[in-house]
């Protein structure tokens, strides 16, 4: 194992060497980071158009909702961020706008993307539920392939831990919070300082890819307009609830230490699963009705 590495995975043996997070071209620094998100949503977009086509929708509705709601997500993704760090900013209202040094949180985009959305299909007169059941996986498929470019800023990482998945990061590289916890922790390799912490960008992407394949292999058995839609608010919910809890950089409600996006996972599985049970027992009622 490379003990020079910027990245490893000890217990996995495996090491990664130094790596930029970004190259130039003509002068224009151009990240990763923004790199993958721009992936992601070119992606998101072509399986969107693809789904329209096979269920026989107008794929030329999904390219006007594309444009909208991926630039509402933007927006949405910051005001979230910018209201849970509202101090920050009320002090740096210069670095309200400036989104190069990060601050995007994917709660506030969901929301301002599923709002936009909102509004794009009622003034198209297009079902609202029928569009978001055919963008929720590409939704998942978008966060799996985006959160890689957490790795590539060396954030959004948990806190310690020595578990199989451990990933240790040179402590001089890392951008995200180190607490007291990761610190009295630190390992020194030849001389170097790494922090070991939770690969969470690794957790989450891994379970939206198998988000995306399961919503993919079942949605043939969606029995009404939203349903898909609730199996990834769901699926989602659960995921981030869990892995929100082992982040070292979560957006806390005030002073109360609770991690806003924990809660609104939590709300988000609660209520996905609620509507699912009533809407299924209703569906088997109808049935039993009509002696189906």
């Amino acid at each position: 194992m490379n003990n020079s590495a910027m990245i490893r995975f000890p217990h996995l043996g495996i090491s990664i060497p130094d790596f930029d997070r970004g190259f130039s071209i003509f002068g224009i620094r151009i990240a990763f980071y923004g790199i993958l998100i721009a992936l992601s949503v070119l992606i998101a977009v072509i399986l969107c158009v693809r789904q329209a086509k096979r269920t026989g929708q107008n794929p030329s509705d999904y390219y006007d909702l594309a444009i909208i709601c991926v630039l509402s997500a933007i927006v949405g993704a910051r005001i979230y961020y910018i209201l849970f760090n509202i101090e920050y900013y009320i002090d740096n209202p210069s670095e309200i706008l400036n989104i190069r040094n990060g601050g995007l949180a994917i709660y506030g985009g969901i929301i301002g993307g599923f709002i936009a959305a909102f509004i794009v299909c009622r003034v198209k007169k297009i079902s609202v539920l029928q569009a978001l059941d055919t963008a929720a996986p590409t939704i998942a498929l978008g966060q799996a392939i985006g959160r890689w470019g957490n790795f590539f800023n060396l954030e959004a990482y948990g806190d310690y831990t020595d578990c199989v998945f451990a990933m240790q990061i040179r402590a001089a590289d890392a951008s995200g919070v180190i607490t007291d916890n990761i610190r009295n922790h630190m390992v020194n390799i030849n001389g170097t300082d790494y922090i070991q912490v939770h690969p969470t960008f690794l957790y989450e992407s891994v379970w939206c890819f198998l988000l995306f394949a399961a919503i993919m292999l079942f949605r043939k058995y969606a029995s009404y307009n939203g349903e898909i839609l609730l199996w990834y608010l769901g699926g989602y919910g659960l995921e981030r609830m869990i892995v929100e809890g082992l982040r070292t950089d979560s957006l806390k409600i005030g002073n109360t230490g609770i991690p806003v996006s924990q809660l609104l996972s939590a709300v988000l599985l609660a209520g996905s699963l609620t509507v699912l049970i009533i809407m299924r027992i209703n569906i088997k009622g109808r049935k039993n009705k009509n002696g189906i």
